[in-house]
């Protein structure tokens, strides 16, 4: 409680600076207030943001009702591969914030034949940005009973947990054991692999102890209060980077692209890189 007062006492100072002309070359809360605030009318969004954004994206909409009071933002967590689908089939969404440029891709219509094969056009390419940087880390549960002390280890694991493979926490983690010359089919027939549908549920996996280690990313870790004993590499997998977009269907874009600017503002920045987000270099 007493991080959000402060946090929406730094954003009031911002709008006080802005009234005296006082300009920054960064996004501001103010310049996000101004945007969102055009309107006295109530409006509604609907955001579908991946699961391991949900602590830090409902500390933000809490701090956005200081600044946008009229604007009520209804979020959806998920893996990023399920918010894809459900876009592509209709799903009611302002905006999406994928765990991944795969997912982002599928739905844009802008993308090549590779990344989006079935021309889906769903994300207007104009509002995509990247917001966020994550890592991917392996965690172990209270006590560390099987002693694991780096990826090197997942080899001897009895028991470990990955996302599905069609999540991207699923599809980075195959990039370390593929970097790591272990054989995913091996370790799935010895029966030492569980898979998760989402990042969430591999964390309750490690934290109730029914696995040696799992893989998710830094930002769950801290919130599940896990012990990180390895992060990866780039060398290991792809740099984790969340990229967002207002959907082209959405019936309030200029409110959804307030919201999207205050993403970017220190104010909002501040509550994701407390639980381990950082900004996209």
């Amino acid at each position: 409680m007493k991080k959000l007062i402060a946090l929406s006492l730094a954003v009031v100072m911002s709008l006080s600076l802005a009234a005296c002309g006082t300009s920054a070359a960064k996004p501001s809360a103010s310049a996000a207030a101004a945007s969102a605030q055009s309107s006295a009318e109530p409006v509604e969004l609907t955001v579908f943001a991946a699961a391991s954004m949900t602590e830090a994206f409902n500390q933000v909409i809490e701090l956005y009702k200081t600044v946008a009071p009229n604007v009520t933002i209804t979020p959806t967590y998920d893996s990023s591969g399920t918010l894809m689908t459900q876009i592509s089939e209709g799903a009611v969404c302002d905006l999406f914030i994928s765990a991944a440029q795969k997912q982002m891709n599928a739905l844009d219509v802008t993308k090549d034949a590779t990344a989006n094969p079935d021309k889906l056009d769903f994300v207007s390419s104009d509002t995509r940005v990247n917001i966020l940087e994550n890592k991917v880390v392996l965690v172990v549960p209270e006590g560390n009973p099987a002693n694991t002390k780096s990826f090197a280890d997942i080899a001897n694991a009895k028991m470990i947990a990955l996302g599905n493979s069609d999540v991207p926490v699923g599809s980075y983690s195959l990039d370390i054991l593929s970097y790591l010359k272990l054989d995913v089919k091996q370790l799935e027939s010895a029966g030492k692999i569980t898979y998760g549908s989402n990042v969430k549920e591999v964390t309750t996996q490690v934290t109730e102890g029914t696995v040696d280690c799992g893989i998710v990313y830094a930002t769950d870790a801290t919130s599940a209060g896990l012990t990180v004993v390895d992060t990866a590499t780039t060398d290991m997998c792809k740099q984790v980077v969340y990229p967002a977009a207002v959907l082209k269907a959405s019936k309030n874009a200029d409110a959804t692209k307030a919201f999207l600017d205050f993403l970017k503002t220190d104010e909002a920045m501040a509550i994701f890189e407390e639980v381990g987000f950082l900004p996209v270099k």
